[in-house]
């Protein structure tokens, strides 16, 4: 039997600046002086969010104090919360959700994931205007499915700021997922400095948050292993690319502050069970700019939904989710507390919280996994794979103007492998999650196979921090036309380096296999680098969508189209 103490916990080698930056136990209001202390700053509330259940719903966009690293900001809330209030809806019902806006800026919501008329999408410029300081705009719908998801803000930075809640819909033939607990696990990432000068400064240099660059200890450790002249040529094809293999995210826990359900690590959100029973946790990946790859050491996690739609049972050690993501697990704790680890895809940081018999407990919090290089896979696709080749000339066949000054890399022979754990998860010895591992519950929405075809190329500049579709940022591209009831596949291919979550507003994205059978029905698919996927669309939705990296500086850097059904 482990011991367990509500103490202490043991934590990774991190910083010591980091690790006193999680010191602020969930976000509570500290250290700001009655002076400057407004009277509505009590209402401030962080790692927990109440719950409205109903058809009709209020919520009040504002302005709220809150210090998660011992310096005081002001952060975009919903009902003075973060997480804003998780609504429980029902499957069948007529929705009516009234948002008012106390801002100084206009602002929006948009509600991740569901399927509703386009008016009511919430996105600024595409679905209505927004709402204007002082307003209240009136959402209504009808609610067409049921499972989890989330809602947050499409305007500016609001979403890094605060402003994001679960959705919980009941199926309205009654919960076939069976659970004696049931809690949401709302995984984002906090920033002390101003999103917009984050920005400035990845436009300025993009890798400035990246701590994890190759060093001469990393050559010379690859001269020892691999030989001097294949350490040089490595070093060598990575200059002339102007790439950098540690490129894993384009922020880190330089400035990210990883939060729980509100609550830093040393916050601890714990969620409490007793031992023998099953308990549901719902995933949602809320964060603007990061990766997380999650396990609960100790314990199996059967995955029982993906992006809200039931899959048959998986049962897995860890999974990577993106923003946007969300995964529903089922767990069956027997020891007295477990920790839920998730760590950030550059191994910088994480978010922690516990599952325990009562509260105060604490298991060991696990060390951080080394950070591991992108590989030639990752850069190259399936040509990386090729016999014979002549690595060290690699980028002078990669490299590609085809879409101008915008693209930095052209990737002439991706890879469609669906089986592909990702940088960082290959053979740890843990059973990870894959996206050839789903298999949504109920095969595809339509028996038709597609009648056209669509393909797009995920395209970047990480010099200039430019991001793009086909080489053109949102402003210089001209909406997507899809035909009102055809039904049409659609290819990304990833010219890049990173893994971009794809959210395809208003329409379900039926991933297929790389022999195109049915795979999973997603709102989100994440495409890692040097990678092509295909999905079906069933172009049902009248109307002007938003289709989008969920990564908010990719999106707010260009890599953004609309998507006109008519």
């Amino acid at each position: 039997m482990k011991r367990h103490s509500s103490l202490s916990f043991a934590a990774p080698d991190l910083s010591r600046r980091r690790f006193v930056q999680g010191l602020a136990a969930g976000g509570v209001l500290l250290g700001l002086s009655s002076v400057i202390k407004p009277a509505w700053a009590l209402a401030t509330d962080t790692g927990r969010a109440s719950v409205l259940t109903g058809t009709e719903f209020d919520l009040v966009i504002a302005e709220s104090p809150v210090n998660f690293t011992g310096k005081p900001r002001m952060a975009t809330t919903i009902n003075g919360s973060i997480p804003a209030p998780t609504l429980r809806w029902r499957e069948g019902d007529t929705v009516t959700i009234r948002v008012t806006n106390k801002l100084r800026e206009a602002t929006s919501l948009h509600w991740h994931g569901i399927i509703l008329p386009y008016q009511m999408d919430g996105v600024p410029g595409i679905s209505y205007a927004g709402i204007a300081p002082g307003e209240t705009f009136t959402y209504q719908f009808k609610v067409r499915q049921s499972g989890t998801y989330w809602y947050h803000s499409h305007s500016g930075s609001q979403e890094q700021t605060g402003m994001y809640g679960a959705i919980i819909i009941e199926p309205a033939g009654g919960e076939s997922i069976r659970a004696e607990r049931d809690y949401v696990v709302h995984l984002s990432d906090w920033t002390d400095e101003d999103p917009m000068r984050i920005f400035a400064k990845l436009k300025t240099q993009s890798d400035h948050y990246n701590y994890n660059k190759p060093t001469v200890v990393d050559f010379f450790r690859d001269a020892s292993r691999d030989g001097y002249k294949a350490a040089l040529d490595k070093r060598k094809m990575w200059n002339e690319m102007r790439m950098n293999p540690t490129d894993l995210a384009d922020l880190s826990a330089h400035t990210l502050t990883y939060l729980m359900n509100g609550t830093t690590p040393a916050g601890n959100w714990t969620g409490l069970f007793r031992s023998g029973e099953k308990v549901r946790l719902r995933f949602i990946n809320g964060a603007g700019n990061t990766f997380y790859d999650v396990r609960i050491p100790g314990l199996k996690l059967t995955v029982v939904q993906a992006d809200g739609q039931n899959v048959e049972p998986v049962t897995v050690d860890e999974f990577r989710f993106g923003p946007g993501e969300t995964y529903d697990v089922i767990v069956e704790p027997r020891d007295d507390a477990y920790t839920i680890f998730a760590q950030t895809m550059d191994r910088t940081g994480y978010a922690r919280g516990t599952l325990a018999v009562r509260a105060g407990l604490a298991a060991t919090v696990p060390g951080l996994d080394k950070p591991e290089w992108l590989t030639m896979t990752d850069m190259m696709g399936a040509m990386a794979g090729m016999d014979g080749m002549d690595m060290s000339g690699a980028s002078n066949g990669h490299a590609s103007t085809e879409y101008g000054p915008s693209t930095d890399m052209r990737v002439d022979m991706p890879r469609t492998n669906l089986d592909d754990p990702g940088v960082g998860l290959r053979n740890n010895g843990r059973r990870v999650l894959t996206l050839a591992d789903l298999s949504t519950i109920g095969g595809p929405l339509d028996t038709r196979g597609p009648e056209r075809e669509i393909e797009l190329h995920l395209t970047g500049n990480m010099e200039r921090y430019t991001w793009s579709l086909d080489g053109l940022e949102f402003g210089k591209s001209t909406p997507v036309h899809f035909r009102h009831g055809e039904r049409l596949r659609v290819i990304l291919r990833n010219d890049t380096m990173m893994t971009h979550p794809m959210h395809l507003h208003g329409m379900w994205s039926e991933l297929e296999s790389p022999d195109g059978r049915f795979q999973a029905r997603r709102h989100t698919l994440p495409v890692q680098p040097a990678q092509r996927i295909s999905f079906l669309v069933n172009a049902d939705a009248i109307g002007r969508w938003a289709w989008h990296c969920h990564l908010m500086f990719h999106m707010d850097a260009g890599m953004f189209r609309e998507v006109v059904v008519a």
